[in-house]
């Protein structure tokens, strides 16, 4: 083989690495996976297509956070080629990432779709054979802790994970504990005092000066 032969391998290998990989200045796709059986599977089981929306207003149903999928679980056979069209209606990021897949068809675990504002992007990836329960996240931190945070069940799942909203409760929920000590039981009846002197204050002072 010639040397220019050499050059030019070596120059598409990278390219062949990142044939999983898309890009352009709204979204972002990593492992998609249209084609490559996981070990384990003989065939593709068959098709599913689910839509995905995430936004701010998808919380509104739960008290306390702030970002939510409309879903927090999907049902899926083994084997199955799992299409994702992925809505986000934000005007900042969000991403639909699966974790815990085989990283032998998935470098690090993963699946990941990304829009960085209000659009969409759709792709595909097929499932293991195995009874799992992926977590399906936004990997913003924040956007995770506040409820964008979801589950796929392969063939039922093999358990429910914590902390998703309106399914599951949280491992450590949080809590508030007030301690009501005799200093703390003054300063409440102060303010409560004080606030009512205030409102008395004021409608005296908008009746003098309308006299």
């Amino acid at each position: 083989m010639r040397l220019k032969h050499w050059i030019v391998l070596l120059l598409f290998i990278p390219v062949l690495s990142l044939a999983s990989h898309r890009m352009d200045m709204d979204s972002m796709v990593m492992n998609e996976n249209p084609m490559t059986l996981p070990e384990g599977c003989p065939q593709i089981a068959g098709d599913k297509k689910i839509t995905v929306r995430a936004g701010r207003k998808y919380a509104g149903k739960f008290p306390g956070l702030v970002f939510a999928y409309d879903q927090q679980s999907w049902e899926v056979a083994p084997c199955t080629r799992l299409t994702v069209r992925f809505i986000n209606e934000d005007h900042i990021r969000h991403q639909f990432m699966v974790h815990g897949l085989p990283p032998k068809t998935y470098p690090e675990g993963m699946f990941t779709i990304e829009v960085s504002g209000p659009g969409e992007e759709t792709a595909a990836f097929i499932l293991p054979p195995y009874k799992k329960t992926y977590l399906v996240h936004c990997d913003i931190a924040q956007h995770t802790e506040h409820g964008m945070k979801a589950q796929i069940k392969v063939a039922g799942g093999d358990r429910e994970l914590a902390s998703l909203p309106g399914l599951t409760k949280p491992i450590r929920p949080d809590r508030y504990p007030t301690d009501w000590k005799p200093f703390s039981i003054t300063m409440l009846l102060l303010a409560l005092v004080g606030g009512l002197g205030l409102v008395w204050g004021g409608r005296w002072l908008i009746k003098a000066m309308s006299e």
